[in-house]
């Protein structure tokens, strides 16, 4: 692939001729792996998901886009409409890097609701002729037309003292009719930290200062932090970024967690439980949440990493987001299931009762590129349960559990072409309980995978070729009593 130069990377879509933007989208519309029911990048690179919302009958999702190729440059968010969380309506770029204060590119924030309208809040980022950056933090307004209207001026201009110009990604809560700005920030010791700010009219800003946790070191930056409660208890989300592995955690390049406890923002403490990842696949990232119409909290996250690089990339494009994710809280831990909404999409069911053993058994007529999956472990008398999904004869995704260890793995050694800059090819993790139920999504690259009803999730992205629909399943040793419902999904 060309190299990408400093002025390629800061092009604005509206500088390129409309014959070069015409054959990159021909050529993405080409790819073998472009996705059916996921939000993709029509163009280009996505990222992060942004100003999710449910606001005045219709939810709104917006993502970090660079239109012009798969790599990260000069970020506009593209917006999409939906009034069921399940069919999005793409209605383009929402915001663009038009003003001095996001010159070089509008990055991640929130949405939220204040006196009757629609604002979002997001960090711009300007460059000057250095090339030294000022992250600054933005409101626009969205108008009655769906036009977008931005404040003039930053609303926090610049990095408070002690901190470094890594500061950014505000995430806008609401707590005792007040407005509250959680954003992610690097001190000068290059330490994460998470900082906290307050309004009561959405223009003037107060510097709560730093909200101090046990973490204290625990990474050179913290991103695309989240705040907010569920049965009474406050959770944070962020991103940490410089964790060293730690056997099967923290496998990742950058890893996305949480912590649940009690937020104090009169003395700016959060009296918290232990870190824990949201997510044990290889692919997850700066997941954001919201309240759905039923008001319950929904989390969407990217399906990517930063600094790898993806099959796609040659092809004009890369990533996507997650399905939608119902988050509850039990035993203090957060539990993801997917989206209730989605069973509409579900055609062609198909059931299968039976016993695998340890002769690769092939599953009829069961097979395909585009599905839902719920596995349920009747009984077990097997050492170690093997599931291939999209396998032909020479690729297949695999997922093992492990009786004695009651230990999941993913692996994709053998799913097709693989991203690199990856630390290997699985990702495992122990089970609070013994394995009972897997609830799986695959989609023509992507594989998420539900454990027990959500007690853990897998999201990786996957690249086999479109031959390689089987489905298997067998046994090390002993056998395994299974009930099979799949369903075919169409977005």
């Amino acid at each position: 692939m060309a190299e990408w130069t400093r002025e390629a990377r800061y092009q604005r879509i509206e500088d390129v001729d409309t014959e070069t933007f015409k054959n990159l989208k021909q050529r993405v519309d080409a790819s073998p792996y472009r996705q059916t029911y996921h939000i993709q990048p029509e163009t280009g690179l996505l990222n992060d998901p942004n100003g999710l919302i449910y606001y005045d009958g219709y939810y709104y999702i917006s993502h970090q886009w660079f239109p012009l190729g798969a790599v990260h440059g000069l970020k506009y968010w593209f917006n999409y409409k939906s009034d069921d969380l399940v069919h999005f309506k793409a209605q383009g770029p929402i915001l663009e890097p038009d003003i001095k204060y996001d010159s070089h590119g509008v990055y991640s924030g929130s949405a939220f609701e204040f006196n009757g309208h629609l604002y979002y809040m997001y960090t711009g980022n300007h460059r000057d002729n250095h090339w030294k950056r000022t992250s600054s933090q933005m409101i626009a307004r969205v108008k009655e037309d769906g036009s977008v209207e931005k404040f003039p001026k930053p609303v926090i201009h610049g990095q408070p003292d002690g901190y470094t110009s890594h500061f950014r990604d505000p995430k806008v809560f609401k707590k005792d009719d007040q407005l509250y700005a959680i954003i992610g920030a690097q001190n000068n010791n290059e330490q994460g930290r998470l900082l906290l700010y307050q309004s009561d009219d959405v223009v003037n800003w107060t510097f709560l200062g730093e909200i101090q946790t046990n973490l204290n070191h625990f990474g050179y930056m913290w991103e695309c932090p989240d705040y907010f409660e569920l049965d009474g208890q406050g959770v944070i989300l962020f991103c940490p970024q410089g964790i060293e592995a730690d056997g099967n955690k923290y496998r990742n390049i950058y890893q996305s967690g949480y912590m649940i406890g009690h937020l104090n923002i009169e003395n700016m403490t959060f009296d918290h439980q232990e870190f824990q990842e949201l997510d044990r696949g290889f692919d997850f990232y700066a997941p954001q949440t919201f309240i759905d119409k039923d008001g319950k909290r929904i989390l969407i996250g990217w399906m990517g990493l930063p600094e790898s690089d993806y099959p796609t990339d040659s092809e004009g494009w890369a990533h996507c987001l997650t399905i939608p994710r119902e988050l509850t809280l039990e035993n203090g831990k957060l539990k993801q299931r997917p989206l209730k909404a989605l069973e509409t999409l579900r055609t062609n069911k198909e059931t299968a009762l039976g016993y695998a053993n340890k002769f690769n058994r092939k599953l009829h007529p069961y097979e395909g590129k585009q599905y839902e999956m719920i596995i349920d472990i009747l009984e077990n008398d097997a050492t170690e349960i093997y599931f291939e999904l999209r396998s032909s004869r020479n690729e297949s995704t695999l997922i093992t559990y492990n009786q004695r260890e009651n230990s999941l793995t993913l692996d994709r050694s053998e799913s097709g072409l693989l991203p690199t800059n990856v630390d290997g090819t699985t990702r495992s993790t122990i089970l609070d309980t013994p394995l009972n139920q897997l609830h799986i999504f695959v989609d023509t690259s992507s594989i998420e995978i539900f454990c027990n009803n959500g007690e853990r999730v897998l999201t990786s992205r996957i690249f086999p070729s479109e031959a390689s629909t089987g489905i298997k399943a067998s046994t090390e040793s002993g056998q395994v009593y299974l009930q099979f419902t799949k369903f075919e999904l169409k977005g």
